[in-house]
């Protein structure tokens, strides 16, 4: 009884003395750590995490059974194992800065901002070209990788690429990818209405929750959408499969019908063209109606 009043004396009559701020710190600490492990969960850093935990508890024993060298050895080599810790997980770090810079926050508070063309980031006609595209060379199973761009710069991998710069039509892209031909090695990046780059390396994704079954050029495809705001389509070359890697997700075997609404979602066209069509539209169905 005795020692559990010397516990409360000593640690719960501190809670008293926790002002708002400090409930604000914890919070703060504890979203941090969350979203931490969040991150690397599905990165090589969370194996690399569990190799340090075990190492971490190997100490402690050794501290518990006072192995005093291998404590010296560990005390000293602490600060070395830190920086080795941080050059090792340099890429996992950088992507973690890109999407903390890509967050909305940052875009509301700094004034410049990607300035939007009135008829979107690529007209109809390009969503057309595009799906009837990758839907003809799934029929024949030709592979292709397609990087649509968005927001986020894609310049240091178009660098990587042969300029093209045509207009976006099936028959160039089928042309593109076409086996055998100097061009179909590597990705095509579209901007707009346009063909700007073709056979451009890409990062391969390190998500260790991806099919074993998916190919480099899946595997390109996720990770490129992972690092920049872009949206990927994937033929395969094997089963001749449509897919989209988007925000780091991979959605498979999607129809043309499928394909077109993915590309929809990113058109950015202004809202009062959705609504003219939609009156117009309802207006067509009243005139039916009657």
């Amino acid at each position: 009884m005795e020692q559990i009043k010397e516990f409360a004396d000593r640690y719960l009559t501190h809670i008293q003395f926790i002002k708002p701020m400090d409930m604000v710190e914890i919070i703060l600490i504890s979203l941090l750590v969350y979203y931490l492990m969040v991150f690397i969960k599905n990165t090589r850093a969370w194996q690399l995490l569990k190799g340090v935990f075990i190492i971490l508890l190997f100490l402690l024993l050794a501290e518990l059974l006072q192995m005093d060298t291998i404590v010296w050895i560990a005390s000293n080599a602490f600060q070395l194992g830190a920086i080795a810790l941080i050059v090792v997980l340099q890429p996992e770090l950088r992507q973690a800065l890109e999407q903390l810079g890509k967050k909305n926050l940052i875009h509301s508070i700094l004034p410049f901002e990607t300035v939007k063309s009135e008829a979107g980031l690529f007209s109809d006609q390009t969503v057309r070209e595009l799906v009837k595209g990758c839907t003809e060379m799934s029929r024949v199973k030709t592979g292709a990788l397609i990087v649509v761009w968005q927001n986020d710069p894609l310049t240091e991998y178009e660098r990587t690429g042969i300029a093209v710069d045509g207009i976006v039509t099936s028959q160039l892209l089928i042309n593109i990818f076409e086996k055998n031909t100097p061009l179909h090695d590597g990705a095509v990046i579209v901007r707009g209405d346009r063909v700007t780059y073709a056979t451009c390396y890409l990062p391969l994704s390190d998500n260790m929750q991806l099919s074993k079954e998916l190919g480099t050029r899946h595997r390109a495809g996720v990770g490129i959408s992972e690092v920049t705001d872009s949206m990927t389509i994937i033929v395969s070359e094997e089963n001749g499969k449509i897919s989209v890697a988007y925000k780091g997700q991979l959605s498979r075997g999607l129809s043309a019908g499928e394909l077109e609404e993915k590309l929809r979602s990113i058109q950015n066209k202004p809202a009062e063209e959705k609504e003219h069509k939609r009156w117009k539209g309802w207006f067509r169905n009243e005139k039916m109606e009657r």
